[in-house]
């Protein structure tokens, strides 16, 4: 059940009649697969193989599970590394009308309980490697129960099936109904709970299909962490609905997904630069058998040449895909035949949604001049979670502001120049420097910082405080300050050097020039 349209093209295509849009969900594709290929692998995990009619079949069972303590609208938490399971229970989500909010387990226990908090799910599903935290994430949640995931074939075998026949019964839920909460950062520092419906991850695969010309015999190899809408949407749920197969790996491990792609033959996989970066160091980059391999998806930043080069150089087309957490991500890409050709560009916008390039005042900006991506379509965020200030200030007449700028050229590739929000990529994650910064607000030994990201050969960039002493004669300790983030955010968001300077560089008006603090630390 291939949701491609039958020409695609960089216009955005007409909206789905209503009567249409309310006869389909997520979860749907799945059904239709289980009854034509029912003995086909979706998804190789380990030891364990789950069939599409195995698929259907849990997503059936667990929707019925669910419906005895969810109605439409209700959030649970999935808090895992990469398992089955979690899209076993997207899909359920579907069919019932529910909403799951992938939890980020790099997060620290104080950053997971603020999105908790938030979001008030019913329940929490949890992977057994985070037993011990989950007495602290649940601490002043009463109403919030608990369940292992690796236990979920227990849990929905003690359903009461009374009241929901094997059968099914019709449920009022629809592909503009609600499905997805991923939370991601923004300037204020505080977590915003980017809303996705049904739509928008059907507008996604339409261009994952498009972007990979991905087919029913893919092999999809997954090794990104679930929380991401990366790792769910940019290709293992568009080929579950598409009826490839899905290869997961429980976390990135080099070796193994190079063994992977020799013995089991995948066709496509989506990186991050510091993975690839990984994987090309590894000593069995250059000999081990990647005939199968059709392309080799990447985003999340810019992608160093050398990358895109030492991919080239194997004969193996690298696509380079734009879209943020708002977008589902798709929004902007290559595809395989341009690829070689437009190496280092992000691509051309994707044929399910419109993009523009705007300058401060929202106009549109010429060609080869750098403006703000903007994007309109399915695919964008229906609105942030209690948040409507945000969302208010993020979208313009259905145009998501991305705060990314870009340049596009004659032939309508897309350039990616810089990040407006100055976000900091490191390994692939975003860290927001307002987040950090807000630690450190108010300390009576400094008397101002800014924090920025220094290139580090290995993760692309690292947190830096940059910090002007109250006294400089008796200087707070660079050790002091990297104490106080410890036990606040997640490894990978600590900052990982301080730079004590005399001034912090300001713009005529005042205002600190963060180009120009990060001057200062590259």
């Amino acid at each position: 059940m291939s949701l491609a349209k039958a020409t695609m093209t960089n216009q955005t295509p007409p909206s789905l009649a209503q009567d249409a849009r309310n006869q389909w969900r997520l979860d749907h594709a799945v059904t239709a697969h289980a009854e034509t290929t029912p003995d086909k692998p979706a998804i190789h995990f380990g030891d364990l193989t789950v069939t599409y009619a195995m698929l259907a079949d849990r997503v059936a069972a667990t929707a019925q599970k669910l419906r005895h303590s969810l109605t439409p609208g209700d959030r649970f938490a999935v808090y895992s590394m990469n398992h089955p399971e979690s899209f076993i229970l997207l899909l359920a989500a579907a069919h019932i009308g529910a909403i799951m909010v992938p939890l980020n387990w790099r997060l620290s226990v104080a950053e997971l309980k603020f999105q908790l908090s938030d979001c008030d799910p019913d329940i929490l599903f949890y992977g057994a490697e985070f037993a011990d935290k989950i007495d602290d994430l649940t601490d002043n949640m009463p109403g919030m129960s608990v369940q292992p995931i690796e236990q979920l074939d227990e849990w929905r075998a003690t359903t009461a099936n009374a009241n929901y026949p094997a059968t099914d019964t019709p449920v009022p839920t629809s592909i503009d109904d609600d499905v997805l909460i991923v939370y991601t950062s923004g300037t204020t520092g505080r977590p915003k709970g980017a809303v996705l419906a049904q739509h928008a991850l059907r507008s996604n695969a339409i261009m994952s299909h498009h972007a990979y010309t991905m087919r029913p015999d893919d092999i999809v190899l997954n090794i990104l962490p679930l929380f991401h809408v990366g790792g769910l949407n940019i290709q293992p749920l568009p080929a579950l609905i598409l009826g490839a197969t899905v290869i997961m790996h429980k976390s990135f491990d080099p070796a193994a997904v190079l063994q992977a792609i020799a013995t089991d033959r995948i066709t496509q996989i989506t990186t991050v630069p510091t993975i690839l970066g990984a994987l090309l160091d590894h000593p069995d980059w250059d000999r081990v058998d990647m005939a199968s391999l059709r392309m080799i998806a990447i985003g999340s930043t810019d992608v160093p040449a050398p990358l895109i080069e030492a991919v080239h150089a194997r004969d193996i087309p690298i696509v380079q895909i734009y879209g943020a957490t708002e977008t589902s991500p798709t929004a902007i890409y290559q595809t395989a035949d341009i690829a070689m050709a437009s190496a280092g560009s992000i691509g051309r916008a994707g044929c399910d949604c419109a993009v523009r390039l705007v300058d401060q005042d929202g106009q549109d900006v010429p060609t080869g001049i750098v403006g703000e991506i903007w994007v309109k379509g399915d695919n964008i965020l229906s609105r942030y979670w209690h948040n409507d200030a945000a969302t208010a200030t993020s979208i313009t007449d259905g145009w998501f502001h991305t705060g990314d700028m870009a340049r596009i050229d004659e032939t309508g590739l897309y350039w990616f120049a810089d990040r407006l929000k100055h976000v900091i990529i490191s390994g692939g994650e975003n860290i927001y420097p307002a987040e950090l910064e807000r630690l450190l607000a108010g300390h009576p030994e400094l008397a101002e910082f800014a924090i920025v990201g220094r290139n580090d050969a290995r993760w692309g960039q690292v947190p830096v405080v940059v910090a002007v002493p109250r006294d400089p004669a008796h200087p707070i300790g660079a050790e002091a300050i990297l104490a106080l983030f410890e036990t606040e955010v997640a490894r990978f968001k600590r900052p990982k050097d301080v730079l004590f300077v005399d001034q912090l560089p300001r713009n005529a008006l005042g205002k600190i020039v963060a180009a120009d603090v990060a001057a200062l630390v590259n």
